[in-house]
């Protein structure tokens, strides 16, 4: 374990010996990290964190500190990080409350410098949140979403998988999976065609998925008779199920 002499580390604190920690930094009780992480200088990671394998926490970040809810009464909760991600200068990320227990950051992430991540929000793997994203508690995002920078989310807003929202816009709503979403008010635009073909999506299924959003988006229907339709339809496909599915839970309704 490479410890920086000017680190302070509780010794109650869970670390793996192949952990290095920078100058500065400060490991509180109740924390563990996994094996080949890397803290750099000046992070705090307070009590609740689980931290996994092979991540990196750069310069600067504070890691699972109390939430910002004027409901937090005190209560145990946690703040867990997947294998592989990493978190760039002076993010923020608070632990649950007692409403989830935990907030939660997959693996294979990248957040970007000065993200906020509130307490209960559960964020997927192999998401991107570019610099300056900002979210209310509850915050709920799929996995393989991209969103741009400086881009405040509403609290209880769910962000399907695949997505793409553009830099600078405010998201107070559902956002639909995959699909590129901009605009103030945000609003459909078009599939992410550009996400969906890098990972190996067959033309053959994003034309379906195409063809789905255009009955949702741009018919003559509402979204109910819309949803009607594909729910009915016989050829039942996992992705397009996974769009009416979506839809049909939302509580703050789709943009």
């Amino acid at each position: 374990m490479q410890i920086d002499k000017y680190a302070v580390v509780s010794p109650d604190a869970e670390i793996d010996s192949d952990v290095i920690i920078g100058p500065f930094s400060v490991i509180q009780s109740d924390v563990q990290i996994g094996s080949g992480t890397i803290i750099d200088s000046n992070v705090l990671i307070a009590p609740g964190s689980r931290i996994g394998k092979n991540c990196h926490i750069f310069h600067g970040a504070v890691i699972g500190t109390i939430p910002q809810d004027l409901k937090f009464e005190g209560e145990y909760t946690t703040l867990k990080i997947g294998d592989y991600t990493t978190i760039r200068e002076f993010c923020t990320l608070n632990r649950g409350t007692k409403e989830s227990g935990t907030t939660i950051v997959g693996s294979n992430c990248l957040i970007m410098a000065y993200v906020h991540i509130a307490h209960d929000c559960v964020i997927g793997n192999n998401v991107i949140l570019a610099n300056v994203v900002n979210m209310a508690g509850h915050v709920s995002i799929d996995d393989y979403v991209i969103i741009g920078g400086i881009v405040p989310i509403h609290q209880f807003v769910r962000i399907g998988k695949h997505s793409f929202i553009g830099g600078g816009f405010r998201v107070d709503r559902d956002v639909p999976p995959y699909i590129l979403a901009a605009g103030q008010p945000l609003k459909y635009m078009s599939l992410n065609n550009v996400g969906l073909r890098r990972r190996n999506f067959p033309r053959e299924l994003i034309n379906k998925i195409k063809s789905a959003y255009k009955l949702i988006y741009q018919s003559n229907m509402n979204t109910s008779q819309a949803l009607e339709i594909l729910k009915n339809n016989e050829e039942q496909i996992p992705e397009i199920k996974e769009i009416y599915q979506f839809i049909e839970k939302s509580n703050r309704g789709i943009i």
